[in-house]
């Protein structure tokens, strides 16, 4: 670090930082920022829509949230009992005391997990992993609230909404067009309530969220690192990922160990924004440049994803991380962005201008998607036609409701599929859950001094953000190991509004 600090590079950075701030540019772009910062404070709209609803305010002293958090802190309340009858047992155990701290300690076993569960090859991934993986992490968990009586699982932190969600999964298995097929998806689901009830109360501090972070920037280095190798060893050019009449000359577009390009690309806009959290919490100059690599190198392999819905979505994220950490560098964004639109490849540039092209295969073959997506709630809009693709393409399939070239897979749109899997109460928890995280976390990043857990609530906040907006033209879920890493996502914005005001009040 010496030598990086006594280098001319350095010094030469360090004298273009203060004739920058010295600029007049500098004063004119702070100006316009601060100018930025009094419309947002002042705004109406705004206020009106990051208040909390009626709902979502009683929701953690109502009778359903108090039932639920006795229901899963069970076991936690008869381990307390067994530790009160037996503590001098336990005292003088060294095992013991070692469980107890290590389950204590569950957001660092949980940063662990993530690191190896998520750079498992999808040639080698099973589903079961992500389901045992966080199962582990709850027996964990009970074992560190054993000797204390105030360490339990807070339903209250996970919201009414995730939680009608959740509910709703299990009506949309019991009341599927295909109950069999619906079952093991309901187990995905099942990962994922674990992941977030895990996660949402096992961190309590800003260390804790910047670990779990850091495990899912180790996920972005090594699928990353991989995508790189695929493009210097060369990728074929799948005709079904592009249209070639449009595209002419665009390279394969590389999938890293994900199976498919638009799901590598999703896993990306969730987790960038976590790593480029990192980047503005580090403390010291080398964790800043590993983490920038990692960002950097993450932000290359997007761009060979050639997925335009998560670029859209990244992009939206990149805005909204802006918006909620430092308003005031809204123009400054704005014209970094403009000069960068000439500094992209070609090949990236064509692809973004048939995002909205008709003519494109890839574009116009949505349409009989959507159109069977609306038959199915035209048809099912209570209960949907089931949980799980699986279901709702049997569902399709037999009453003859897609009319497309290419087979059904799914309806390539987050909010038509949540709806045609678990119907309209589903996708009311899906938005309303969707919606109060962000609206909460937005609220209190704005209301909370800075420091490490309001960045990464901000980034977490942001990733969610562009996720909704790719999930426009595309569904995350399909991949069950995207959805963890959804809920994942989810649970981090939710546990960084716990670390923010449990900071602000201490």
């Amino acid at each position: 670090m010496e030598y990086l600090r006594e280098s001319q590079l350095y010094a030469l950075s360090m004298t273009l930082y203060a004739v920058y701030m010295d600029s007049a540019v500098h004063r004119c772009l702070a100006a316009l920022g601060a100018w930025c910062n009094r419309q947002i404070d002042g705004s109406r709209v705004l206020a009106v829509l990051c208040r909390e609803g009626a709902v979502a305010r009683s929701w953690p002293d109502s009778l359903l949230c108090r039932l639920l958090r006795a229901l899963v802190n069970f076991p936690a309340w008869l381990l307390h009992r067994l530790y009160l009858a037996l503590h001098r047992t336990f005292r003088d155990s060294v095992f013991a005391r070692l469980a107890f701290e290590m389950g204590h300690e569950t957001a660092i076993a949980q940063s662990w997990l993530i690191m190896l569960l998520w750079v498992i090859p999808f040639s080698h991934w099973n589903n079961a992993y992500s389901l045992m993986g966080f199962a582990l992490l709850l027996v964990l968990f009970y074992a560190g609230a054993m000797p204390r009586q105030r360490f339990r699982l807070d339903v209250g932190l996970v919201g009414f909404y995730p939680v009608l969600l959740f509910g709703a999964v299990f009506l949309a298995v019991a009341f599927s067009y295909t109950p069999g097929q619906s079952l093991r998806f309901l187990f995905y689901h099942f990962s994922a309530a674990l992941c977030v009830l895990v996660t949402v109360s096992a961190v309590r501090s800003s260390e804790d969220l910047k670990r779990l972070a850091a495990g899912g920037g180790v996920c972005v280095l090594v699928s990353s690192l991989y995508a790189v190798y695929q493009r210097i060893q060369g990728v074929e050019v799948n005709e079904s990922y592009v249209d070639l009449a449009l595209n002419e000359g665009m390279p394969g577009r590389v999938e890293s160990y994900f199976d498919n390009p638009n799901t590598f690309a999703e896993v990306l806009i969730l987790l960038l924004p976590l790593v480029l959290a990192l980047i503005l919490c580090s403390r010291h100059v080398y964790s800043k440049l590993l983490a920038g690599g990692v960002f950097l190198v993450g932000v290359v392999a997007l761009g060979m994803t050639y997925s335009r819905a998560s670029w859209v979505g990244g992009a939206c994220a990149m805005v909204v991380m802006v918006f909620l950490w430092k308003p005031r560098l809204i123009p400054a964004f704005a014209i970094a962005c403009v000069l960068a639109v000439p500094l992209l490849p070609d090949t990236i540039w064509n692809r973004i201008l048939t995002i909205a092209n008709p003519a494109d295969s890839s574009t116009a073959s949505r349409i009989p998607l959507y159109a069977a997506a609306l038959e199915v709630i035209k048809k099912s809009p209570i209960s949907g036609a089931g949980l799980g693709t699986a279901a709702v393409q049997s569902y399709i399939g037999d009453f003859n409701l897609y009319h497309g070239e290419a087979p059904f897979v799914h309806a390539h749109n987050f909010y038509l599929q949540v709806w045609i899997e678990a119907g309209i109460l589903g996708v009311i928890g899906f938005v309303g859950g969707m919606l109060w995280n962000i609206k909460r976390a937005a609220h209190t990043v704005r209301h909370c001094p800075s420091s490490a857990a309001r960045t990464i609530t901000c980034a977490a906040c942001a990733a969610l953000c562009g996720a909704m907006v790719c999930g426009l033209a595309d569904y995350l879920w399909n991949y069950p190991r995207v959805m963890c890493i959804f809920w994942f996502v989810f649970a981090m914005a939710a546990a960084g509004v716990k670390v923010c005001r449990k900071n602000a009040v201490g």
